[in-house]
């Protein structure tokens, strides 16, 4: 693992504690994330995420920009989690790296 990753690591390692000790929630068992599991592309994220933004607009009206966003961040963390140098990292996400799926 290179010195970046390990980086990043340590800081989302950190990240996920800090969560679980303030909420008492556990993110990688949290229902919403097992959703992802089996995500291998921005088009199955992107469509777990647009389900439960329907699920809100119904809640709170239309908002288009919540998809918008959303749909920019996951581009982004796909588009890095398949980069060679921070895709160690980044790929602890999801349960199997999404290049192996992506690129057979």
């Amino acid at each position: 693992m290179s010195h970046a990753s390990s980086s990043f690591q340590s800081l989302f390692d950190a990240a996920l504690q800090d969560y679980t000790n303030q909420t008492g929630t556990r993110l990688d068992e949290h229902p919403f994330a097992t959703q992802f599991e089996t995500c291998s592309s921005v088009e199955s994220i992107s469509s777990i995420l647009q389900e439960h933004a329907r699920a809100l607009r119904e809640f709170r009206g239309e908002d288009e920009n919540i998809m918008k966003s959303l749909k920019s961040t996951v581009h982004i963390l796909y588009t890095l989690s398949i980069s060679v140098v921070l895709g160690e990292g980044i790929g602890l996400v999801c349960t199997k790296p999404l290049i192996a799926t992506v690129c057979p």
